[in-house]
């Protein structure tokens, strides 16, 4: 955001600012919030702690402290966000969406680093690995929750927790683990999603999916080629195949249909839809939906399993199925905007605070574009909008189906 821009949006920040004034008792520290925040969403190239406080005129010193042993109640602020979205952009078609990211990290010394996979280089690489809870309403994209992933490395050593001030109660989760506790939390503090939607990192585990099950949320979430399980009216004369191998010949009609899967707009996907049982620990599980797409632009096919109802549309299951780029997006503009991946603390409550303060900042931000847009999140169906049967003429009203029927 650039400084004419952020100067006159101060009064804004500064009455969004005391809406978190409750969690932090001390009026001096209330001061910081405002400062951390406001440098966040300013034009510095480099959004830490020194450059911050650098540009605001306050000891670098006083705002390191701010994140890591200022008495302040972070887990009390995170609350308020989602207390926020709650109350202002309730939505009956809700979405929450589960996805981790990484932070390119040098050195040895901030919480959870290793060489592991790093999705922000491409490859196995020096970074943190933040396990995070989006929501969706509409047009309208919050961050709710995230927390550290800490690897086993670490849950070993325990030695060297200590020293980043890891909590002894802070052990290794695996991430679904650590998504299915994010969404425990915010369903707990009621905040309504009606779907779930997750990639295969997540889809594939079946006690994600009865977790998220047993909160009451449909979930849609991708799972690997190799799931197995059966269609319903072969459960008794087969055993189990792979999704990518239930037809040989025949099977469900290949629907067309274009999806806008990206901020870029429309594309186009082959979708076949059928009710399936999968296998969960070597027996049938619950009964759902599986949908096989095929993008007819380069040949990629996803496969992705649904709890919900027999009788929802596949335009719905659609929109869900293709909406984890909300959280893709909110990554981005936490990365490019607010300086999501510039901590370059050492403590556990440093990284802690610096992710609720980040997801306070990209709340004002999705706030003030809604503001600008003059309108709340859309409160259509899911599918209206986003998924829709296509023909020739491109008009969404008629449902083409593919010739390929293999």
């Amino acid at each position: 955001m650039d400084l004419a821009t952020l100067k006159s949006l101060r009064p804004a920040l500064r009455r969004f600012a005391r809406r978190f004034h409750g969690c932090i008792k001390m009026e001096a520290t209330r001061a910081h919030l405002e400062t951390y925040v406001s440098g966040q969403l300013g034009a510095l190239p480099r959004k830490s702690v020194e450059p911050i406080a650098l540009e605001a005129g306050v000891p670098v010193r006083t705002l390191q402290e701010f994140l890591s042993c200022h008495r302040w109640d972070d887990r009390a602020m995170r609350e308020k966000v989602q207390a926020i979205v709650r109350r202002e952009h309730r939505h009956p078609h809700a979405l929450g969406v589960i996805d981790e990211t990484a932070h390119p990290k040098k050195g040895d010394k901030t919480p959870g680093v290793q060489r592991q996979w790093c999705g922000a280089t491409g490859k196995k690489d020096n970074c943190v690995v933040t396990v995070h809870l989006g929501y969706v309403a509409g047009d309208f994209h919050a961050l709710l929750d995230g927390d550290l992933f800490l690897p086993e490395s670490w849950h070993e050593d325990r030695a060297r927790c200590r020293a980043a001030g890891i909590p002894e109660e802070v052990v290794y989760r695996p991430k679904w683990r650590i998504a299915l506790d994010l969404l425990e939390g915010a369903v707990g503090r009621s905040v309504r999603m009606e779907w779930l939607v997750a990639d295969e990192l997540y889809g594939r585990v079946p006690d994600f999916r009865q977790g998220v099950r047993e909160l009451g949320v449909h979930f849609v979430v991708e799972v690997p080629c190799d799931t197995r399980g059966w269609i319903p009216t072969r459960l008794l004369e087969t055993g189990p195949r792979r999704v990518d191998g239930l037809w040989e010949r025949g099977g469900p009609t290949w629907e067309t249909w274009r999806i806008k899967d990206t901020e870029k707009g429309w594309s186009v996907w082959e979708v076949r839809a059928t009710r399936f049982v999968p296998v969960e620990e070597g027996i049938a599980g619950e009964e759902g939906w599986l949908l096989v797409a095929r993008s007819v632009l380069d040949g990629t096919v996803k496969y992705f399993l649904s709890s919900a109802p027999e009788e929802t549309s596949i335009g719905t299951l659609l929109h869900v199925a293709f909406s984890r780029w909300h959280v893709e997006r909110l990554f981005l503009e936490g990365k490019s905007e607010v300086g999501f991946d510039h901590f370059e603390g050492r403590t556990h409550t440093g990284l802690r605070r610096h992710l609720v303060l980040t997801s306070v900042s990209l709340l004002f931000l999705a706030k003030q574009r809604e503001r600008l847009r003059g309108k709340r999140g859309v409160a259509s169906s899911p599918s209206s909008s986003f998924a829709s049967p296509w023909s020739a003429s491109s008009t969404p009203t008629s449902l083409v189906a593919s010739a390929a029927a293999g």
